[in-house]
Order: C-alpha cells, then structure tokens, then sequence
C-alpha cells in the first residue's frame, strides 16, 4: 500500500513535470472525454447516493450503533460537527462561497440571458446546490460501510478494500485487486489534497501581500506553503484530540464570527431575503438541478453552453475523488453514535455550513455588483478571482481586520483539511488501526501533501494534476456502487442474527393520570383574584401548577 501508492504518485506526477505541455494536453483531452461520455453516471450516481442515505436513516440500519453498547461518542456535537467539516471542505467553501456566483451570472444555466434578473436568483442558487446535500451523501457513501466494518465489526484495518468484503469476498478483498482499489482510493486523496493546497496558497498569500505591502510572487508562495505545512505537521504529530479537534474548534469559532461580521455590517437583509429565496429555488428544482444534462446541445441548432459539464459533473467528480479522504475521516470519529445520527449530522452540518458561507459571503458581492458599489466581475475579468475576493472585504468597515481574520481562516482550515488527509493516509497505510498512526508516518504523508504542489507551484501542473485525479475517478463510480451494496448486505445479514432485536416500533399504551389534554387533568381559567382552582379531579393547586399565568 504504502510504496504502491508512492509509485504511482511519482508515475503520474514526474511526466507532468518533465512535459508539462504535452501533459496538459492529454489530461484536458480526457477530462473532456470522460464529462461528454460518462456525466450522465456522475449525475446519476449523485442522485444515488443521496436517495441512499434517505434510505439508511429510515431503515433499521440507521438504528445500528457504531461500537458498543456501552460507547460514549468519542468527541462533544460541536467538535465533531466541526472537524467533519473542515475535513471535508476546508478554506475551498470561503473562497467559492464568494466568487462562484460570479461565473454563474455570466455563463448562467438553462440558457438564460445574462445578468437577467432570473440568471441572478439562479446564480445565488446554484453554488449551495453544488455543496449540499448531494456533495455530502457523496462523501457518506464509503463513510458508511467503512464506519460499520471499523467499528461494528472491529475490523482493524482503514482501508476501502476492507469496505466492500460482502461483494467482492474475503480472497479478491485481499488480493491484488483489493491492492488496486486501496491505492486507486490513496492517489485521489494525493491528487485532490495537493490541487487544494495549490490553489489555498496563492489565495493566503495576495491576502497576506495586500496586508503587509508585498507583491505576492513565487517565493512567498513557497513561504506561505512551508508555514501552512508546519502546522499542520504539528497538528499531525498531535494526533487527532490534541491536533485536528482543537484546530477545527478554533475555525468553527473564527469562521463563525467573520460571517456574523459580515451580516450584520453589509446589507443584512438583502443577504437573509436572498438567502431564503435560494433556499426554496433549489429544494424546488433539486431534482431538475441535478438531472439537466443538456441533451440537445449542438442538435438543429440548439445552443450548448457546456453548463452541466464544466460544473455539476465536475462537482460531482470532485466530490468522488475526495470522498475516500472524508468518509473514512467521518467513519473514524463516528464511534458512540448511531449510523443514522453519523449521516443526518454529516448532511446537515456540512450543507449548513457550505450554505452560510454561500449565503453570507456571496450575497454581500452580489449585492456590491446589482448596486453598483464595486464591478467585482470586471475585477475579476481584468485581474483574477483571488483580486475579486479581497476587493469584496475590502468594501468592510475595519477590513484590515477582515481580511487577517480571513487569512488566519484560510490558513487553519488548510491545515486542519490536510491533517486529517494525511492521518486518513497514513491509517490506510498501516496494518491496523487499534491506536493512532505512527507520527513518523502522519509527519511523512503531510510533507509529501506539500512537497508535490511546491514542485508543481513553478511548473503549471496543478490543473492537469487535478484533471488527472478527476480521470481517475471513473472507476470510483463502479466502487461507489460496490459500496452501498456492501453496507446493504452486511448490515441486513447481521440484523437477522440478533436475539433480542425488535423492529423500531413505539405503542403509546400508558398516559399520565393529569396529562393537560383530558378533562380531569386541566386547570381553569385563574378567577378575578388571580388564583386558578383546581377542576373536578379534586386536585389542589399545590399538586400541579397551572398552565396558566
């Protein structure tokens, strides 16, 4: 595991390296191939997964406990929800949440006419739709199986392969194609975590330039990555309560304040008036959303904007290559709960927070773009998406203040999404997982997390990188379904050999005797000296106290 993932690490980076052009090149090639041919499965496994999670909190196996009986969650609600959090999105939802707006007003879906009035509620719509539920069901897909095997079974061992015994069975499981399918899991998490920290670092140092009066340039880009890298190789070495759970702790609270900040000094009811509007615009058109394939594009003449492709099939991709990184992140601190309490709680958590940032953050631009207080679009199309972000809190009353709180935001969540990358890594890398990683080996996955964007930061890789991870996740879609078919199976046959199981079914056959919605149990109304008098039961006012005032 450990040195076939390496190899193939260097097997796909070294050639992009040496020929970056001609790489690049192949890489778009496939990526269009796979988003033209196989979107269709993307989507339909997005909408998969989600019905899927439906069904596993109102089965019986959403009762199921993930440890013993005696199991006491290993982490209070709060930290919990915010490590899975900043796991499994990290400082991508401040930016996105501010930016991504801006694409969609311009290239709008449905083939609705730019900056219309339409396009903008769609535009305010569409990013909490690409970073919702469905993005989460995703990430749950082998957080599920691997939770139950991990912590109901006491398999001792982290890995994908382990996931999926109840289709494949116990010889495949173990052979070279178990092998395949871990180190296929592992080049993901490498591909996607070192994209992510390629595009956080330019981000975190303009933050930083624009701060301190520097041009950011590649060596302060190497600086800011040495410094995001040491902290959470620190982290790393603390292990998860004295690392990863502090750390998300912090952001939770930071990211919390910043938004709070920017709601109630921007235009605070716009951004709540439009934030309700997308809410209902997209639980209305979910289905609509995520099934728009644009099939007649380039067909007698129809119009092909490319919207599905370049966006929701991309999410959906994305989310599939990161999925192994979270889900096995939220099946390893999952302990105590109940499954359906790990699946509600991840969904709601992770879509609320991506929702607030969306809402907040992208909703304070869109209003500084309709009026008229800055162009962040034109600052954007003449300078970049990272001049746009900052331009945006600049408009903030005390936005020096803004943007460090900012910065500092980015930089946490950075290393908080990278330690629990290199922890997940390295857990899968061992024999069991009975105790914590070795820090040698966390400390090892982290530097390698950064010393691959550092080398591809001067050579214009990262995209094809991404590219490339995003290619490899087809055969994901495959194991994806692998996936909920193994949860099924296992879960339903385990079910079947408890003695003392009952189906989750409650018969109200017992009532209080002085219940307040039967006669002898209400209280009259208080008489003109404010005193109320007991009913017919002959109760004294010294045996309830009365409902009323």
């Amino acid at each position: 595991m450990f040195f076939g993932s390496l190899g193939l690490l260097l097997a796909v980076t070294l050639p992009l390296i040496l020929f970056p052009e001609m790489g690049r090149v192949w890489v778009m090639a496939a990526q269009g191939f796979v988003t033209q041919n196989f979107g269709v499965l993307y989507q339909t496994m997005g909408l998969a997964s989600l019905g899927f999670m439906f069904y596993i909190v109102f089965s019986d196996i959403g009762q199921i406990k993930l440890g013993d009986v005696d199991a006491e969650p290993e982490f209070s609600l709060f930290s919990w929800g915010a490590m899975l959090f900043a796991a499994g999105i990290g400082g991508a939802v401040v930016f996105w949440g501010m930016v991504e707006w801006m694409y969609y007003l311009q290239n709008p879906p449905f083939h609705l006419e730019p900056f219309s009035e339409e396009a903008t509620a769609w535009a305010a719509t569409y990013g909490m739709f690409h970073w919702g539920p469905i993005a989460w069901s995703i990430y749950l897909v082998p957080a599920l199986p691997m939770a139950y095997f991990l912590h109901v079974r006491k398999h001792k061992v982290l890995r994908i392969s382990e996931a999926i015994r109840p289709v494949l069975g116990e010889k495949l499981a173990r052979s070279w194609l178990g092998n395949v399918i871990d180190i296929l899991f592992i080049f993901g998490m490498l591909g996607g975590g070192a994209t992510s920290l390629g595009i956080l670092v330019p981000l975190i140092d303009e933050g930083l330039g624009g701060l301190f009066g520097f041009t950011p340039n590649a060596l302060s880009q190497v600086g800011v990555l040495v410094g995001t890298t040491a902290l959470f190789a620190v982290s790393a070495w603390r292990g998860l309560k004295g690392g990863i759970e502090i750390l998300s702790d912090i952001n939770m609270w930071i990211g919390l304040a910043v938004l709070l900040f920017v709601l109630t000094m921007g235009p605070t009811v716009f951004i709540l008036d439009t934030g309700l509007n997308s809410l209902g615009l997209m639980l209305s058109n979910l289905v609509q959303m995520a099934t728009w394939t644009e099939p007649f594009g380039n067909l007698n003449g129809f119009e092909d904007s490319g919207f599905p492709q370049n966006w929701t099939i991309f999410y959906w991709a994305w989310w599939l290559v990161f999925a192994p990184t979270v889900g096995l992140f939220i099946a390893r601190i999952s302990k105590g709960r109940r499954i359906k309490t790990m699946v509600a709680g991840s969904i709601f958590f992770g879509s609320l927070g991506c929702a607030l940032f969306f809402v907040i953050l992208g909703n304070y631009g869109l209003y500084l773009q309709l009026s008229g207080a800055l162009d962040v679009i034109q600052i954007m199309n003449d300078q970049s998406a990272n001049a746009a972000f900052y331009a945006v809190l600049g408009e903030l009353p005390l936005s020096w203040l803004v943007t460090l709180a900012v910065v500092v935001l980015l930089s946490i969540f950075t290393a908080t999404t990278f330690d629990s990358i290199a922890y997940i890594l390295s857990s899968a890398a061992e024999k069991n997982v009975n105790q914590e990683p070795a820090r040698w080996h966390r400390l090892f996955w982290a530097f390698t997390l950064s010393l691959l964007p550092m080398s591809l930061l001067f050579l214009g890789g990262l995209q094809t990188l991404q590219t490339a991870s995003i290619v490899s996740g087809v055969p994901l879609l495959v194991i994806a379904l692998l996936l909920m078919i193994s949860m099924v199976r296992a879960a339903k046959y385990d079910l079947r050999f408890q003695p003392d199981y009952n189906d989750p079914e409650i018969n109200i056959e017992e009532f209080p005797e002085n219940d307040p919605w039967t006669k002898e149990g209400t209280w009259e109304l208080p008489d003109d000296n404010g005193e109320a008098s007991a009913s017919s039961d002959g109760l004294s006012s010294n045996d309830v106290k009365p409902n009323t005032p």
